[in-house]
């Protein structure tokens, strides 16, 4: 479904450049921390005595839905420490596929007081009980970077990138972390580049670090160098400051008014946006939400379609997923409606699998977008 502004709110932006394959090494990059997940299945983490192991991370999704469900080479920048554990999330995202190459390794002291592999803890949710998650990362050798631990310019300049994502996650893990994104969206962009962010807002993360107040002000500043933006309704109204009446009512109508009143403010303050996407999600329990997106682009709305009670296996990364496939839309030259498409149903699917992570095929992400159903295929 495609909405249209009237000619007098009418914003027209060109269509996005993306950089030619041939002229880079990786298609994607993500930036940010990789952690290790220890699931308790259908337990909880209270009680459980064993643990299933998972890699993931809000930013590092994205590029693994990128490899591993459509296909493409791409790459992550992140830290760990030299010890078993950082070489076991390795090994999770060689599994993955993901190239590790531009993985910062920093020594380890034994005990873990100069660095550490974050963990996250993670509970799935069931009907009533909602999903529970309980992270343990402070002090990860990732939230310790510094402008200047990664060569951008040898990144961007020599090896070439066609998009780069990162987000809000990582933003909040340390004092010198959005300088780093700054860093990093800046050089990308010189170097033609497409910059995604997702807000990813985390009221728990930006608790130490000057709460709400400190988020807006990181984040604004960071949405100066973007291309594409991405986020929930909560993330553009609490990380970016955005005032827009009506807002969380477009669960029951999807009324294109309030994004327009949203898609206003965005392209006023930040004109440098070339697309700003937005996932739509109404909870009905842990097990049932409906499910859509929607995306602004080429002055005009996108909307993927309404999935109405979609079954919830593992919510976790459903959001991640979406983003990756927008930006696979993009990449591959499909346009906006097959990017909010490709993304709606890949979030979709991942929440249908344990992890963080995606499990999905692109034949089954290309399936759903053609209207496919979820007969047993033999």
């Amino acid at each position: 479904m495609e909405y249209f502004w009237n000619d007098t709110h009418r914003l027209q932006n060109a269509r996005m450049q993306i950089k030619d394959r041939a002229s880079t090494t990786w298609d994607a990059l993500s930036l940010g921390e990789i952690m290790l997940r220890l699931d308790p299945g259908a337990g909880r983490i209270h009680t459980t005595r064993s643990f299933q192991a998972w890699e993931g991370g809000g930013e590092y999704n994205v590029a693994r839905g990128l490899r591993r469900c459509f296909g493409l080479r791409s790459t992550v920048a992140t830290a760990f420490p030299d010890n078993q554990v950082g070489r076991l999330v390795e090994d999770c995202i060689l599994q993955g596929g993901v190239d590790t190459s531009l993985i910062r390794w920093v020594p380890y002291d034994g005990l873990g007081r100069n660095c550490r592999v974050g963990l996250n803890f993670t509970e799935r949710g069931f009907g009533l009980r909602g999903a529970v998650g309980c992270s343990d990362r402070g002090h990860t050798a990732i939230s310790q970077v510094k402008p200047g631990d990664f060569d951008w310019e040898d990144i961007f300049g020599k090896k070439g990138v066609r998009w780069f994502h990162t987000g809000g996650i990582f933003a909040a893990l340390g004092e010198k972390t959005p300088e780093v994104v700054i860093e990093a969206a800046h050089t990308a962009r010189k170097h033609g580049t497409i910059v995604s962010y997702d807000l990813n807002f985390r009221p728990s993360l930006w608790k130490a670090y000057g709460g709400t107040k400190r988020a807006q002000e990181v984040n604004r500043e960071i949405a100066k160098h973007v291309d594409v933006m991405i986020g929930n309704e909560e993330d553009f109204t609490m990380a970016l400051g955005f005032e827009v009446p009506g807002l969380n009512d477009h669960r029951s109508a999807l009324d294109p008014a309030n994004f327009q009143a949203m898609i206003a403010q965005a392209t006023k303050a930040y004109p440098n946006f070339q697309a700003v996407a937005t996932t739509l999600r109404e909870v009905h329990s842990a097990s049932d939400n409906d499910w859509s997106a929607v995306l602004w682009t080429e002055g005009r709305f996108f909307q993927a379609p309404d999935r109405k009670h979609v079954e919830i296996f593992d919510r976790v990364g459903g959001g991640d997923s979406f983003a990756s496939g927008l930006a696979y839309g993009f990449l591959a030259g499909l346009g906006p409606q097959a990017a909010v498409d490709y993304g709606a149903a890949h979030g979709a699917l991942a929440m249908t699998t344990p992890g963080d992570t995606s499990m999905a095929t692109k034949a089954e992400v290309e399936a759903l977008v053609k209207g496919g159903s979820a007969r047993v295929q033999r």
